[in-house]
């Protein structure tokens, strides 16, 4: 499933032990920012960085907002935010010259904070100085971030708007129309929620259709006001104020199903002092779609099955199974690595899978009669019938296996990749999902395996997990190589492929409870992420019964 932004959900302590994560919308204006510029004012951009590693990876960056020292960005930051975790934030303000990307000098840096996404959820907003490199103030320069939560009751509306006859602002051509949405909150304050594009020299522009979440646009209440104003772009960032109107998104929802709602673009002072005004314009709601969004539970409750199939690494590279340094050694007193991470991480797929019963396959040995090299085999050695009998029977065929196999090599995964792809695309409309784990030895795969990347169907309801079954050294060298949170394979055409490798690793003395809820942590956004792409709401009731506009599936 495709790498991004949603909600993950973990559930009783008898289910999936994934973190429990909670997506939040983070909003940011700035106030006196430093003025880099000589003829105009600053143009600034936000940029985020979350800390990773010990390094700070850029996450995101805002629009550029021309000519104004106190800007309010109308970007949303969406973050995952995780109760049990530090994560850290920084945020930077650049000066942007012209179409090019940040600049490099330091005078085109207008400052920086940093900060929590717990300190910004408890405390909802956080005003904070920014300061420029090595500690250096930057003057009176603030910067406030607002954060709101997106729950699993919540959802999006795309909103397509577009306008007609709006009065002229300009001498020697037409208006450059923008609209502005703003959320009237219960202290009276406003919250920009949306701004759009403008539109070149047009009094009837017609601006792209847009998503925003329903919390963000009414805190998921349909009679709260809402405040819209058209203005006429301006480059210097003196915008002339064309129009406004209020509504609410009770009103808006009169705008499913084809038809179209209207309202007069008000201007206050024209309206005092002409005696036959009637309006600046109208703005026009030609559709609004409502997308619900779902978690991990809904879909689980709606009856998602979760399929468990396990591969495991019989190159030579892991060692003679007879000897006590090879990673499939059988130690009558303690499981072997392969044992622990199988054992782990199955143990908690299983309560998601009706039959208990499970595909164990290997690659890169021998196997008899003929002792022909297989990269696609099952361990059980049943031609007809992959699967085991529950985590038990995985075991028990894997020990029985071992005597009976040759390791040889070399390490291709890829036909057990295209096996099990192919199966988890017939399950799409079944609403099933496939986490297939590949316990692997070494490295050079990622040179011959990798390839199967490629032979799979590039967006199937498939987890791909790899544990790393290495000795210390051999990790450090798979996590380089490996670590899917911040590798994405690209094809042989050079074309990137939606599919996060997601690479976890089994460290001697690791509990089995701190594998498999490592291993396991992406797994149910990753099932929210392809459902949702493919707009399919849960099977059970919330994906199937009617409902208020708020909570109704489209």
């Amino acid at each position: 499933s495709s790498a991004g932004s949603t909600e993950g959900e973990a559930s009783n302590p008898g289910s999936l032990q994934a973190r429990a994560a909670s997506a939040v919308e983070l909003r940011v204006c700035c106030k006196h920012l430093l003025d880099r510029d000589t003829l105009n004012k600053s143009d600034p951009c936000v940029v985020l960085l979350m800390q990773s590693q010990g390094q700070w990876v850029e996450v995101d960056r805002s629009e550029v907002i021309r000519s104004n020292l106190n800007p309010v960005f109308a970007k949303v930051f969406m973050v995952d935010y995780y109760f049990e975790e530090v994560q850290k934030l920084r945020f930077e303000v650049y000066d942007i010259h012209g179409h090019g990307g940040l600049g490099t000098h330091d005078d085109d840096f207008l400052g920086g904070m940093e900060c929590t996404v717990g300190q910004i959820v408890a405390q909802k907003r956080v005003s904070k100085p920014l300061f420029l490199k090595y500690g250096k103030s930057a003057g009176k320069s603030t910067m406030t971030v607002t954060s709101e939560e997106i729950s699993g009751d919540n959802g999006f509306v795309e909103l397509f708007f577009r306008a007609k006859k709006l009065d002229d602002k300009d001498l020697f051509s037409k208006s450059d129309p923008f609209l502005e949405i703003y959320r009237i909150n219960d202290d009276g304050s406003e919250q920009l929620v949306h701004r759009t594009e403008f539109v070149k020299n047009n009094l009837s522009p017609i601006w792209e259709p847009f998503k925003v979440s329903l919390n963000s646009l009414c805190s998921c209440e349909e009679k709260r006001k809402l405040r819209c104003v058209v203005f006429d772009y301006d480059s210097r960032g003196k915008h002339d104020f064309i129009g406004e109107f209020h509504t609410t998104f009770e009103e808006m929802q009169k705008a499913t199903g084809g038809n179209k709602v209207q309202w007069d673009c008000m201007n206050p002072k024209y309206k005092l002092k002409k005696r036959n005004y009637r309006n600046s314009g109208v703005v026009i709601l030609l559709d609004l779609k409502i997308h619900r969004v779902y978690s991990f539970l809904d879909y689980i409750m709606g009856g998602c099955q979760i399929h468990f199939t396990v591969a495991i690494d019989f190159t030579a590279s892991n060692g003679d199974p007879r000897n006590s340094c090879s990673l499939h050694y059988i130690n009558p007193y303690q499981p072997n690595e392969y044992l622990k991470a199988l054992v782990a991480v199955g143990e908690i797929c299983q309560d998601y899978d009706s039959d208990k019963r499970f595909s164990a396959l290997g690659f890169g040995a021998r196997i008899p009669p003929n002792y022909e090299v297989s990269h696609d085999f099952a361990i059980n050695f049943s031609a007809e019938d992959d699967e085991c009998e529950g985590i038990q029977g995985v075991v028990e065929s894997y020990q029985s296996c071992l005597p009976k196999i040759q390791l040889y090599g070399p390490t291709n995964v890829a036909p057990i990749i295209s096996k099990v792809a192919k199966v988890a695309a017939n399950e799409e409309k079944t609403q099933e999902a496939s986490v297939s784990v590949w316990a692997s030895g070494e490295t050079v795969w990622v040179t011959v395996g990798g390839q199967a990347m490629f032979a799979a169907p590039p967006i199937c309801p498939m987890s791909i997990i790899i544990v790393g079954v290495a000795t210390p050294a051999l990790q450090t060298n798979m996590r380089k190589i490996l670590d899917g949170d911040r590798w994405i394979f690209a094809s042989p055409k050079g074309e990137p492929v939606m599919r996060d490798n997601s690479c976890k690793f089994s460290p001697s003395g690791a509990s089995p409870t701190a594998l498999a809820k490592c291993v396991l942590a992406e797994v149910p956004k990753q099932v929210v992420e392809y459902y949702s792409s493919k707009a399919l709401p849960p099977r059970g009731p919330k994906g199937s019964t009617p409902g208020s506009a708020l909570n109704s599936p489209q």
